[in-house]
């Protein structure tokens, strides 16, 4: 069995803070024993404004645990106090949101008959235990976007969280016990990949829902694939940023640099490749540089290794061509912002996703060229289209091989828009209305 180290290291300093022993075969399986009991006695008897009334006292906890929460992420993953205090309250909302609108996403629909007498219904219901495989970049928020809509719902969780959010992960399950759940209705499990693999082939298990890297999603898929699990992938991105016109340049760069150092960097769905029309590149990569150099100071990575594999991409790219232009040098896990420009179609990065403090620059000469090296990616998570032409704007957006497009804005993630990618970036959407469709039976209910 392959051990894994769960524990708090604090990124800015290197100390380890705190260990968590890893669970033992028979703590895995009586986390899945508790799940299925819970749903067989609660998740298929209990009301939706029943669970909505839970699930409202989960979001009541995160904003009155917000304190304990926010300084949890900071120590295992050096989120700055304030992203990560932002991050709590986003949550909430989305616990919220599931609270408010349950009984409306779960209503029946009736179906209208072309022919015959009688009724039918789409009744929606829960599926059962689910697993969820999260990560460390957003250890609050990425846990609500899945547990809310499943457990209003009616599924129970099976949740493992990174390695190295052991804390987060252990608050945010005595949240959902404070807050009413019977016992395993959430489960918190601190298991190994082989665990892991058994727990998906377990046949009580319906679902699994991973946020994470593109390995990562590839090996869970594979093993759900043979157990004939569904599955929804959140994974990697390499969200093109394409600026096409603007009545406020400044405005347009400051977005651009919200946009790749927005959580140090560490975001799936951030801006980090920015493609530029001819007219405008120059003025803006000045501009954009300065300013994301001069943003550098600030939280650390999340670990030295994640420091470590950037640095081997950057290194890889300069020494297949590229132009480096960076803030200074690392310390440990504090990773200097930096851009890299003269990046060319056989150079590794063009196809990889950087995920730190370091932008690659694309100089288009049109609105084609513009969408062509945009879409010249192996993913198609998120992207931005800043254009003072509302008619191009939308044209290019349409164009965009990607799960969402922002037009002339960042930052816009809510509780009500879906979240999810396509490509080589996942399957599968949370969040919205269509992220409570994911793991229901939408069961046919036909009358005569």
């Amino acid at each position: 069995m392959t051990e894994i180290e769960y524990a708090v290291r604090n990124p800015a300093t290197g100390e380890l803070v705190e260990t968590y022993p890893t669970a033992t075969d028979a703590e895995v399986r009586a986390a899945v024993d508790a799940a299925a009991a819970a749903y067989t006695s609660w998740g298929r008897t209990s009301t939706v404004a029943d669970r909505a009334a839970l699930i409202r006292r989960v979001a009541e906890l995160h904003r009155e645990r917000s304190a304990e929460l926010a300084a949890a992420m900071v120590e295992e993953m050096g989120k700055p106090l304030s992203d990560a205090e932002g991050e709590v309250d986003f949550s909430a909302s989305i616990y919220e949101f599931y609270a408010d609108n349950a009984e409306r996403f779960l209503a029946d629909e009736e179906i209208p008959l072309g022919e015959g007498e009688g009724t039918a219904v789409i009744r929606r219901m829960p599926v059962g235990v689910l697993l969820g495989i999260m990560p460390w970049n957003f250890p609050v928020y990425q846990i609500a976007r899945f547990a809310g809509p499943n457990l209003a719902t009616g599924n129970t969780i099976v949740l493992k969280h990174a390695p190295q959010c052991p804390r987060s992960a252990a608050l945010q399950e005595q949240i959902f016990k404070d807050a009413g759940f019977p016992e395993g209705a959430y489960v918190n499990i601190y298991a190994t990949n082989e665990q892991i693999a058994d727990v998906i082939a377990d046949p009580r298990v319906q679902g699994v829902s991973l946020t994470g890297s593109e390995r990562a999603g590839a090996a869970v898929a594979e093993i759900a694939g043979r157990n004939l699990k569904k599955v929804v992938l959140e994974l990697g991105g390499s969200d093109p940023f394409i600026v096409l016109s603007t009545d406020d340049l400044d405005a347009t760069v400051d977005a651009a640099v919200f946009a790749r150092m927005d959580n140090a960097g560490q975001v799936c769905n951030g801006g980090k490749r920015f493609i530029v029309a001819d007219g405008l590149y120059d003025d803006f990569v000045g501009r954009f540089t300065e300013k994301l150099l001069a943003a550098s100071e600030g939280s650390p990575l999340s670990s030295v290794t994640a420091a470590d594999n950037l640095d081997a991409q950057v290194a890889t790219a300069v020494a297949g061509g590229a132009e480096l232009t960076t803030a200074g040098e690392r310390k440990g896990a504090f990773y200097p912002s930096g851009v890299l420009s003269g990046i060319t179609t056989d150079n590794p990065a063009y196809h990889q996703e950087l995920f730190g403090p370091v932008a690659m620059v694309f100089r288009a000469a049109d609105e084609d060229d513009a969408v062509r090296i945009a879409n010249d990616t192996p993913y198609g998570l998120g992207s931005y289209v800043f254009s003072s032409d509302p008619a191009q704007a939308q044209r290019v957006a349409e164009q965009i091989e990607a799960g969402m497009v922002f037009v002339n804005g960042v930052g816009l993630d809510a509780a009500e828009l879906p979240f999810g990618g396509v490509k080589r970036s996942g399957f599968g959407r949370e969040l919205g209305r269509f992220g409570m469709e994911e793991f229901v039976n939408k069961k046919l209910i036909r009358t005569v």
